[in-house]
């Protein structure tokens, strides 16, 4: 155990960002036994009975629905909150981990550096790509700080080099590095249903939302039934946009034909995954999705558009299969051929291998050692 001492700081997170900080600090916890975490909503919920770390809660009102001078106070207000978080940690932590959202949280980063502390900001996803999918008229602010936050960070830290590009950070290039902090747990995770005895199901997993393209799938379901008439569509998540995709379901009477379970917990998604034959990613932006990853080890082919770090371990036809957009019309089309395609087989081999080669806990370790290591 080394004597870091680590921060880490996200926006307020939704329960679907309880995983990737859950995993982040499971490899921080490997490195350090003073370990504070500065978050809120689920995330605070989540974490603050844990042993391991001392945990701070932050709120924010983030309602889009806000009006607008409303919604830049409140952005200001949590900028705040957690500057003063930072003050209040000053003399216990050495390096801070700027995670998810903490692309834009300029304000912290300066005070972070006036108490001259290292800062890491490790992209989680694009928050900038997020607010414009989503069609945010707060984003052209988010710009601005999102190139001061770059430009004032120590390191950035991405999972893949088509990141880089992907979200536009070729100028930061010389003090950019790759590491993720995903891993998978391999005895939860794992082929428990062979391919060919799985019903035809297709599913969905994520955030009910805007730029996740759950909205592209769903629009892709009637023509696709059409074509496959055995076939389901399961859709696990949650979201704003929960509701709009209820009743599209009632409207065009596809109640037989999608699943809706609702928000369920990690431990039991390695079963609705070995029930898959096929899970889809539609998004607009991503960063490297988890559930990605865990269906490669369940032995469950993905669909996904190149986007993120998604082209990095989805080599079409080898690894899984790259959705040329992400239409309604292209979701149908590689749906209808992918489920019938005979080379399905090699594809789950070669997706199974890389995922026990590239996402063991060890190596995650050793990478945030090294940047630990290189940021003193």
């Amino acid at each position: 155990m080394s004597d870091y001492r680590i921060g880490i700081l996200t926006m307020p997170i939704s329960k679907f960002g309880v995983i990737p900080l859950s995993d982040l600090i499971t490899i921080v916890c490997s490195l350090s036994k003073n370990i504070f975490l500065i978050t809120g909503g689920e995330g605070y919920d989540f974490f603050r009975k844990d042993t391991r770390l001392t945990t701070f809660r932050i709120s924010h009102n983030n309602n889009t629905n806000t009006f607008f001078i409303k919604r830049i106070f409140n952005y200001l207000s949590l900028q705040i909150k957690i500057s003063l978080y930072i003050f209040k940690t000053r003399k216990h932590i050495d390096i801070f981990i700027f995670f998810i959202g903490g692309d834009v949280l300029l304000l912290p980063l300066l005070i972070a550096h006036l108490f001259r502390k290292k800062v890491l900001l490790l992209f989680a996803g694009s928050s900038i790509k997020t607010h414009t999918s989503n069609k945010d008229p707060l984003v052209s602010g988010l710009k601005i700080l999102h190139f001061f936050t770059c430009m004032f960070a120590d390191k950035i830290i991405v999972y893949t080099d088509s990141i880089i590009s992907d979200y536009s950070l070729e100028r930061w290039t010389g003090k950019i590095v790759i590491a993720r902090q995903h891993y998978i747990d391999f005895d939860r995770f794992k082929i428990k249903k062979e391919y060919l005895s799985r019903e035809c199901i297709v599913g969905y997993v994520g955030r009910f939302s805007e730029e996740k393209g759950i909205l592209h799938i769903l629009h892709a379901v009637s023509d696709t039934v059409i074509k496959k008439p055995d076939i389901k569509f399961l859709f696990i998540g949650d979201g704003e946009l929960r509701y709009t995709i209820e009743q599209y379901i009632l409207d065009n009477n596809l109640s037989d034909k999608i699943i809706l379970p609702g928000w369920i917990s990690h431990d039991i998604l390695a079963d609705y995954l070995n029930q898959m034959k096929l899970l889809v990613i539609p998004s607009d932006t991503e960063g490297l999705p988890n559930v990605m990853l865990e269906a490669m080890a369940c032995g469950t082919p993905v669909l996904a558009t190149s986007v993120g770090g998604i082209p990095t371990f989805i080599i079409n036809r080898e690894t899984g299969f790259i959705l040329e957009n992400n239409s309604p019309h292209c979701i149908t089309s590689n749906i209808v051929k992918l489920l019938d395609d005979e080379k399905t087989g090699n594809i789950i081999g070669n997706a199974h291998q890389l995922v026990q080669n590239e996402f063991q806990l060890e190596k995650r370790v050793g990478e945030f050692k090294m940047i630990f290591h290189a940021t003193e």
